[in-house]
């Protein structure tokens, strides 16, 4: 079980690096400061219930069902959080690149990863037609994560089927 757990931590911090460290470009760096807040509370919060308030139909079902799946998926996030204690990439890892203003909290699991699959997994369901413009978007974020020294990829991983569980069962629950 020692090699196995060795593997996957030599492997996760061969990604991080490659992505946090061997992709950097003034472009990228530009590109990800500002799609990575779309991942973040004030974002996530004000698109799902501003569409829940000014929406009507398919649009109003799938704004609410953002919403209640942002919610519930926070709870989970929060417990793991303070349980798992993992400390973020640029605290452990000589060398990581982060932006300006690099978050204290723990690192496990990404909180912008689960909310930005909460929030968007419903309108995919929704209007299946977004699919190709809101799945590549969510997965700038989580990559986001990763290159701004924020998360390792395991945390964006986990922050995302975090987000996709909570979608899905809003969306089971619903009807």
């Amino acid at each position: 079980m020692h090699k196995i757990t060795g593997r996957l931590q030599r492997w996760e911090q061969h990604s991080f690096r490659f992505v946090n460290q061997r992709l950097r470009h003034v472009w990228l760096d530009r590109l990800f400061t500002a799609v990575t807040h779309l991942g973040g509370a004030s974002c996530t919060i004000a698109a799902s219930l501003s569409l829940a308030l000014l929406g009507t139909g398919p649009l109003h079902t799938a704004a609410l069902q953002a919403a209640v799946a942002l919610a519930v998926s926070h709870l989970p996030v929060a417990v793991m959080k303070k349980a798992c204690r993992r400390p973020r990439p640029y605290l452990v890892l000589p060398g990581t690149h982060t932006g300006a203003k690099p978050l204290k909290d723990y690192s496990f699991p990404s909180g912008h990863s689960t909310a930005i699959a909460s929030v968007v997994l419903p309108f995919v369901g929704a209007f299946p037609m977004l699919g190709p413009a809101l799945l590549p978007l969510a997965l700038l974020v989580t990559l986001s994560r990763i290159y701004l020294g924020l998360h390792y990829p395991s945390d964006c991983l986990a922050g995302s089927a975090i987000g996709t569980l909570a979608a899905c069962g809003t969306a089971a629950l619903w009807g």
